[in-house]
């Protein structure tokens, strides 16, 4: 229901205050929203893994990559099952005839992006972890970033209506990247390559660089949680 009903709020605030009338607006604000939920809630999962089982960590011998990446992939599993309510969503408009969505086999491409933001959660989840053992405080930073990173996602507004410094901000933004292609595969149009190679590129040095910050560190965490 949660994400249904967010739909529904930024659709009547940011479709029918501000004049959006693309009939897809719904299913673009609601494929938007899932992503970004399900990348907020596994890296705050990430985040807090290896304080939240300080205790387990101290008795008894589990290798410590698996709290962080535990918290990644049962919130991956939770954000698959979420999607069935997207295809439903689709499914209503296109049974009501608001919109025709075209059918083809740039629709099962979705995967790609879905692996994409993955391997960007496991990788920048495996660097929160890592520091915030060391740095308490980044807890309350990455919620404000996860607010910025929303806000640059273009989740309830079209980016292509942005112009000059605005459009650079938000294609900095690998999430926007993964959310954009996500979308496109979802309505049947072609990737943007560039965003594509652009978003796995980053993906891969945040996996690689997460990986190698916790396997220097990680046996230092018993002496700092």
């Amino acid at each position: 229901l949660e994400p249904l009903l967010s739909m529904v709020v930024l659709t009547i605030v940011f479709g029918t205050l501000y004049g959006n009338t693309d009939k897809t607006f719904p299913v673009y604000i609601l494929s938007g929203r899932l992503l970004y939920s399900f990348y907020s809630s596994a890296t705050k999962a990430a985040l807090k893994s290896i304080r939240s089982n300080a205790a387990m960590i101290k008795k008894v011998y589990v290798p410590k990559y698996m709290y962080p990446l535990s918290g990644i992939l049962s919130n991956f599993v939770i954000f698959l099952i979420s999607l069935v309510v997207l295809v439903g969503v689709m499914l209503f408009f296109m049974a009501t005839g608001s919109y025709k969505a075209p059918m083809n086999a740039n629709m099962f491409l979705t995967v790609i992006p879905l692996l994409n933001l993955l391997i960007l959660s496991i990788g920048v989840g495996l660097i929160l972890a890592t520091l915030c053992v060391f740095f308490r405080d980044i807890e309350y930073l990455w919620s404000v970033m996860l607010m910025l990173i929303m806000y640059c996602s273009a989740i309830f507004y079209f980016a292509s209506r942005l112009k000059g410094a605005g459009g650079m901000l938000i294609k900095i933004n690998p999430l926007y990247g993964i959310i954009d292609n996500f979308r496109r595969a979802l309505f049947g149009q072609h990737f943007d390559m560039v965003l594509l190679g652009y978003t796995f590129g980053v993906s891969i040095v945040a996996f690689l660089l997460g990986m190698f910050m916790f396997y220097k560190k990680q046996d230092t965490f018993i002496l700092n949680i």
